[in-house]
């Protein structure tokens, strides 16, 4: 047991967890928790509807992710100014729609919750660069994991445990209250290290623009790591794109679904995420990506032979528990991989170009997955899942070819394989 929490005693790792806390509590604060908040209010469906489009800006944080590479706030560094200029706006602006009403200033308050995810997203373009920037090399699986952790926290924490106090105090005082919970990234920026820049950052803001682009796609092998970032978790995204529709048609109730994927998925995911991290750390990055690839292929096929068992509970809660165990595993050595591919010259661009590159798989395959379940129906469906993964294994046989960032000292680089 020792060995395993070994990999978690930095100090650093401590800071990033609460950093992660921060970037997660605004996420269903324009999501889930505000469609409940604009239905108690009784505003029209078709409405709420629309207030999706307001999650654009985590879409297209790449835009503007060069300017937080090139300029550096006149206080704290380039960094951690940046984290403290965007938990304050989200703690006003949060504070703000606190004191709007959805139903009478519906047009006021869709600009609030507009306001709110441009500042999370931007806290997140930030706080991804310092975790990249910060973290030693075999830090970053561990680092990886303790930043998913407490974003998980953070979404429990403004979504279930906002919903429940809203049965209990009035919606003004639950998001004073998230508001409120922001000061965990305050304390966080303020008293957290500054990473040091190996070399300078962009002088121009062209350079910021241009470089960050450039650099990457001057590295032998660019193009295969850009496929491998679409390919590496499409199993997964097969898989959980239709798991709610999915145990319903096998005959379970709603509350199955919240107790099993909501209540024990989240804890197997937890679980998965640390062990992976810790994982990649010991085992080094080729052969983490080798071993849960392969494992989350592997955990698709349970939900395969539950097709097969239909209502049966034990098998429902071993394959929930499998693949949020494994797609946890693989998400930390996922987002450890995309951490060592940056420059630290341009961690905020490279960064947000290579998450924005993995959330098109998640948008582009999602929406033929039940094109594809009608035409050959769930046992052949996640068959054809499983195999997804082969594409993604296929291209690590050229890892090896892979280069580091041009900024990557040589030992940093084999501390990498």
């Amino acid at each position: 047991m020792k060995p395993f929490l070994a990999v978690f005693r930095s100090p650093r790792l401590f800071w990033i967890l609460l950093l992660g806390f921060s970037s997660g509590i605004p996420l269903a604060l324009t999501g889930t928790t505000l469609q409940a908040w604009m239905t108690t209010e009784k505003v029209d469906l078709a409405v709420i509807g629309i207030f999706s489009l307001v999650g654009l800006p985590y879409t297209l944080k790449v835009l503007w992710a060069p300017l937080m590479d090139r300029f550096i706030p006149p206080f704290l560094g380039r960094r951690r100014g940046w984290m403290i200029v965007t938990q304050l706006a989200l703690a006003l602006v949060i504070a703000a729609m606190a004191f709007s009403d959805p139903s009478g200033a519906t047009t006021l308050f869709a600009a609030l919750a507009l306001l709110v995810a441009f500042a999370s997203a931007s806290q997140d373009i930030v706080v991804d660069a310092y975790r990249t920037e910060v973290l030693e090399p075999q830090e970053l699986g561990p680092g990886a994991s303790v930043h998913i952790l407490g974003y998980r926290i953070a979404m429990l924490t403004s979504g279930a445990l906002a919903l429940i106090l809203a049965d209990r105090l009035p919606w003004k005082t639950v998001y004073l209250l998230m508001a409120a919970s922001l000061i965990v990234g305050v304390v966080a920026s303020l008293l957290s290290p500054e990473p040091r820049l190996p070399e300078r950052p962009p002088a121009s803001l062209k350079e910021a623009i241009v470089e960050p682009f450039s650099e990457f796609l001057s590295r032998p092998g660019a193009l295969e790591i850009l496929l491998f970032i679409l390919l590496y978790k499409l199993d997964v995204v097969m898989a959980t794109a239709l798991t709610t529709p999915f145990i319903l048609e096998m005959g379970f109730s709603m509350t199955d679904i919240g107790a099993v994927t909501k209540g024990f998925g989240m804890a197997a995911t937890i679980v998965g995420t640390l062990a992976g991290g810790a994982f990649v750390a010991r085992a080094g990055m080729k052969v983490s990506l080798w071993t849960f690839g392969v494992l989350q292929s592997v955990s698709t096929l349970s939900f395969l032979a539950l097709a097969r068992l239909g209502h049966h509970y034990p098998m429902m809660v071993t394959a929930i528990g499998l693949e949020n165990l494994c797609s946890g595993m693989g998400t930390a050595a996922y987002a450890a991989f995309l951490m060592s591919l940056c420059d630290k010259r341009f961690t905020a661009t490279q960064y947000a170009l290579l998450t924005g590159l993995m959330a098109l798989t998640r948008v582009t395959v999602g929406a033929h997955t039940g094109y594809l379940v009608k035409t050959f129906g769930w046992e052949r469906y996640f068959l054809i899942t499983a195999l997804a993964a082969a594409p993604g294994l296929l291209l690590l046989l050229r890892y090896s070819r892979w280069t580091a960032p041009s900024s990557t000292a040589p030992e940093t680089a084999s501390a990498l394989r």
